[in-house]
């Protein structure tokens, strides 16, 4: 089987692949052809990729848009996500079934978990105490202490979770659950579900406003963004885009949404939505490399990356223009993206090969096992 198709993004792949486009007419794109590193025009941060065929992490320069250096020996990892300070990359490994964690001026590898069988996405909590990983193979969520990675709980949710992100404020997690066809919600205070809110269609990815009002879900099928009111825990609102889309991500003022409508490799798409999350409506679009499936804004909200799976590279958007300033060539397959303001670290090795311990498995039987209520 092409690893394409490994366990990590095969059951989200197939849901993609029920909807190759929406049932409506797309919005035509914004059309950039910049295809070289640019200027980031005064931008200072870390953009980290996670290149999933690939077995390797690119650190991206977010001033130039240049690599700064590949990381490899990390096998099939998914997602990649910048730590709440900046100091460290976290990333799963859908291989060895691990959660690690990088130093990001070293690039060294800082501590390394095990996760659950089939590990899609990491986050830390929104004061960075705590690192949270996604199982899909045994439908739970792993909890670390960040950062030493020291076991919390484990968080039984059922169903395959794949994407999960929390809200700015700390009141909520939110999971998309894309088996069980809901977005489970998690309280980072007690680390127990609290809420299961029904969404059809298989969603795959979240985004929660700042302060845990309202999640947006990317549904497969029909190719859509879903609203979700999470007091009254109701799809409050949906959006058609162009092609089944993958993450979706919340501007920090919450007054834009992006999507990465990816598609299908047999029909990818080639589009990134350009959503108003108060009227759920698209209000303009991108055209990014073929197949876009991760996307991360700045913390200023004026750009964004966005992870072209079928075509290896990563489109950086600015959004006042809505035009594509670069594109730059990553590892294989590009899934997971995250951003950091902190710059990267001071590196002259264009490759650096990640040794990774292997974790005691010994440590998973000390976390506690959480359902609805604590125990």
């Amino acid at each position: 089987m092409n690893r394409r198709l490994a366990v990590t993004s095969l059951a989200v792949l197939m849901m993609v692949g029920l909807a190759a486009c929406s049932n409506g007419t797309p919005p035509e794109a914004t059309t950039a052809t910049a295809s070289a590193p640019s200027s980031g025009g005064g931008m200072t941060g870390t953009v980290w990729v996670a290149n999933e065929e690939g077995d390797s992490l690119t650190v991206l320069d977010a001033a130039t848009n240049e690599v700064v250096t590949t990381l490899t020996g990390v096998e099939s990892p998914h997602n990649v996500q910048a730590g709440a300070d900046g100091s460290v990359g976290y990333a799963v490994s859908g291989h060895d079934n691990t959660t690690i964690a990088v130093d990001a001026e070293s690039y060294q590898v800082a501590a390394v978990a095990p996760s659950g069988p089939a590990p899609a996405h990491v986050i830390d909590a929104a004061d960075g105490t705590k690192v949270y990983t996604t199982n899909a193979g045994d439908g739970t969520v792993s909890v670390y202490r960040a950062p030493g990675f020291d076991p919390v709980a484990t968080i039984d949710l059922g169903g395959m979770p794949h994407g999960l992100r929390p809200a700015a404020d700390g009141s909520v997690i939110a999971v998309a659950n894309t088996e069980a066809g809901s977005v489970d919600l998690i309280d980072p205070g007690t680390d127990t579900k609290t809420a299961s809110v029904p969404v059809e269609g298989g969603p795959v990815q979240v985004a929660v406003d700042a302060d845990g009002t309202y999640a947006y879900a990317s549904i497969a099928e029909p190719a859509s963004v879903v609203k979700i009111d999470l007091a009254a825990r109701e799809v409050v609102g949906t959006v058609e885009v162009s092609a089944s889309p993958v993450q979706v991500y919340l501007s920090p003022d919450g007054r834009t949404l992006l999507s990465a409508d990816q598609g299908t490799e047999a029909e990818p798409g080639n589009t990134l939505s350009v959503i108003d999350p108060i009227e759920m409506t698209v209000r303009g679009s991108v055209r990014t490399g073929s197949g876009p499936h991760g996307v991360v804004i700045d913390t200023t909200g004026t750009r964004a990356w966005v992870t072209n799976t079928y075509d290896d590279t990563v489109s950086v958007v600015d959004l006042e223009s809505l035009s594509v300033l670069a594109t730059v060539p990553v590892g294989d397959l590009p899934n997971g993206i995250s951003f950091s303001s902190r710059p990267p670290g001071d590196v002259e090795e264009p490759s650096i090969r990640l040794e990774i311990p292997e974790p005691s498995r010994a440590a998973t039987g000390e976390a506690e096992q959480t359902e609805g209520h604590a125990h």
